[in-house]
């Protein structure tokens, strides 16, 4: 094909006008720092809206329609990193009880690699300024609806509460920092725990709180930190664990279901809270969910720190009837149970001879609303320990939501392990589509049903 003049002439002026544009850009790039611009500077520097949108999408990607969420679809699933580790293939018959795999004589001494880029960091969290940073990396990476319009807001107090009970671990508290910035993009965490499963009693930790940050869920960090706590714990001689999580994995324990109860209606109903029931008008929906304005049961009063001993043998007997259960030091009650604000609210019930006959207790968290005109938070209850021998049951989880209702808590949940179930439908508790699954790890015996669940685990 040959090219005309004008063709000719037009390419060489194209020719001139990129060189021109090469050497303007050369001579920008010579003002500008070296090397690749931080990823997460870039994603910081776009609007919030956009942000969210891209939240949003890694969310959905990275928790979606992929994840199997029935034992049928799960038995078809392949889990990499499951599969080589000490937990029950999906679809086994357990009737043994016993550890999967025997500890090694020597426990790895180097922690395990990190993509490039990051490093591993054990947490002081007796610093109040790491003590923030991991609020900011939970609070905005943790856990949301689908929607991304609800986000957990975890306190500084309940994060004490939660990691730091009596004989704690710094080790046990392993972050993931990004090299440049020394920013916090990945958490776990494990506290020690004695465990009663079965007749046999074992010392174990409980896991908590993995998270590893939105937009680092592609780079597979989780079955690192998964390892690396592991490696921490097998240091320490422990070499069993105990975890929840909604997510179907190998092989639950135990499945139980979240139950809610409203207790704000029109706040939940004006913020589109997932799981209300939909069959009733606002209006009737107030009057059939009202309560008491005040409790009914005689000489229930907060807990305080003289009853610690009465509470203890109130809950080693209740917890001794389940099949999986804590077994609790006094010093464990008194930091599990003694109230304190923003994380955790005991009542007990006081005979007339002044020994105590009932305790029940919840934990609170709090949850940002996003991009609502009105609402900017939500505060959930959540059911902890429950041992009533005088007072009945009915009648004291009732008194429980008057009080957190006038305590500012806009929903109560529960889930139906214990003998929950035996209140649940008749204080107007409504079943969720949200499992919670009990898991242990290096160790197998028989499932269990979720009212022989006597365990449950803050997270």
């Amino acid at each position: 094909m040959k090219m005309s003049s004008s063709d000719k002439k037009q390419d060489e002026a194209d020719g001139g006008s990129v060189k021109e544009s090469k050497k303007k850009q050369k001579k920008q790039n010579t003002w500008r720092p070296q090397g690749p611009r931080d990823p997460f500077e870039m994603l910081d520097s776009l609007p919030e809206k956009k942000q969210q949108e891209i939240q949003r999408a890694l969310h959905l990607f990275s928790l979606g329609s992929t994840l199997p969420k029935t034992l049928q679809q799960a038995k078809k699933h392949t889990y990499l990193f499951w599969d080589t580790q000490p937990v029950p293939k999906l679809g086994d018959s357990i009737t043994t009880h016993g550890q999967i795999v025997v500890a090694e004589a020597s426990v790895r001494k180097e922690p395990y690699s990190l993509p490039q880029g990051f490093s591993w960091d054990t947490l002081d969290l007796t610093s109040p300024t790491v003590l923030q940073e991991l609020c900011t990396l939970l609070n905005n990476n943790y856990m949301e609806d689908d929607d991304n319009t609800i986000r957990f807001d975890f306190s500084v107090e309940y994060l004490q509460w939660v990691l730091q009970p009596p004989n704690w671990l710094a080790e046990w508290h392993c972050g993931v920092r990004v090299d440049t910035n020394k920013k916090l993009v990945g958490f776990i965490a494990a506290v020690p725990a004695d465990v009663r499963i079965y007749e046999t009693e074992k010392r174990m930790v409980q896991v908590k709180l993995l998270c590893v940050h939105k937009k680092l869920r592609l780079k597979r960090m989780t079955p690192v930190l998964i390892r690396e706590l592991t490696r921490r714990v097998n240091q320490q001689d422990f070499y069993q664990a105990v975890y929840t999580a909604p997510l179907l994995l190998p092989t639950p324990l135990s499945s139980c279901r979240y139950w809610h109860r409203p207790l704000n209606l029109r706040k939940l109903m004006e913020v589109n809270y997932p799981g209300l029931r939909q069959d009733m008008t606002l209006q009737r929906a107030l009057k059939f969910h009202r309560l008491p304005e005040v409790t009914k049961t005689s000489h229930l009063r907060p807990m305080t720190k003289e009853d610690v001993k009465g509470i203890h043998s109130l809950l080693q007997e209740n917890l001794s009837k389940y099949k999986l259960s804590s077994i609790l030091s006094l010093m464990e009650v008194e930091h599990l149970l003694l109230p304190r604000e923003n994380a955790i609210d005991t009542y007990v019930v006081e005979g007339d001879d002044g020994t105590l006959t009932d305790v029940v207790s919840f934990y609170s968290i709090s949850s940002k609303v996003l991009n609502h005109p009105v609402h900017t938070k939500l505060t959930a209850a959540y059911l902890l320990y429950i041992a009533p021998t005088a007072t009945n049951l009915v009648d004291l989880m009732e008194d429980m939501l008057v009080l957190a209702k006038s305590n500012g808590v806009d929903i109560f949940i529960a889930l139906d392990v214990m003998d929950n179930r035996s209140f649940l439908d008749k204080l107007k508790f409504s079943i969720s589509d949200k499992c919670l699954h009990y898991y242990l790890y290096n160790w197998m015996c028989p499932n269990m049903s979720p009212e022989e669940v006597g365990l449950v685990l803050p997270n």
